[in-house]
């Protein structure tokens, strides 16, 4: 991840760092970043990116950071708002991300963007190392765990995983092909339903 000179940076300094790497990721495929392109773009020499990051990949790392705490921060207001409903959680978290038109939001868009120029990209890059685990930290105050046939966060915590998988697949697909969102978002209510209720007559 970052250095502590990195953190210890002016904010506005920093923010402009990360403003020249959300600018390269976005713009051209990840192999194809260049270190060059983001000091070029930030305004500083060549050497101070590596008393801040070891390489790009630490550097991609903390802004996906970014993505999560984001993610985390609406995830925590969309609980708030339904009651700690998990299952209509995914629901209203689909068309908060996914309709991105009518109401953008940046660091959807930055993720958007990074998604259309690496077409393939594996999802869980963009997830905590286990699934679910770090975005559920600091959220259980907020879920409601009552329905569940095991009212226990050890149990929520598997349904939860199951459910932003189903999450995280409709999100991409309909970023890929927005013109089909309905229909994704469709086939991501009958897997809530199949999750909430199971598969077996």
């Amino acid at each position: 991840m970052c250095t502590e000179t990195f953190l210890r940076l002016p904010e506005e300094k920093r923010r402009r760092f990360l403003d020249a790497a959300w600018e390269e990721f976005t713009s051209v495929r990840f192999v194809d970043v260049s270190i060059n392109q983001i000091v070029r773009r930030a305004g500083i020499p060549r050497g101070s990116f590596y008393q801040y990051f070891a390489g790009k990949d630490d550097l991609f790392a903390y802004l996906l950071e970014e993505v999560r705490n984001h993610v985390k921060e609406e995830y925590r207001r969309v609980l708030k708002d339904n009651g700690g409903d998990i299952f209509q959680a995914q629901l209203d978290c689909f068309d908060r991300m996914s309709c991105q038109e009518a109401n953008p939001d940046p660091v959807m868009e930055r993720c958007m963007l990074f998604v259309k120029n690496n077409q393939g990209v594996d999802i869980q890059k963009l997830l905590p190392t286990r699934p679910g685990q770090r975005l559920l930290d600091g959220l259980w105050d907020v879920i409601d765990l009552s329905g569940l046939r095991e009212p226990t966060q050890e149990y929520g915590r598997v349904v939860f995983c199951l459910l932003m998988a189903a999450l995280g697949s409709a999100f991409m697909d309909a970023m890929l092909c927005p013109e089909d969102r309905a229909l994704h978002r469709r086939e991501l209510a009958a897997k809530l339903e199949i999750v909430k209720h199971g598969s077996l007559a």
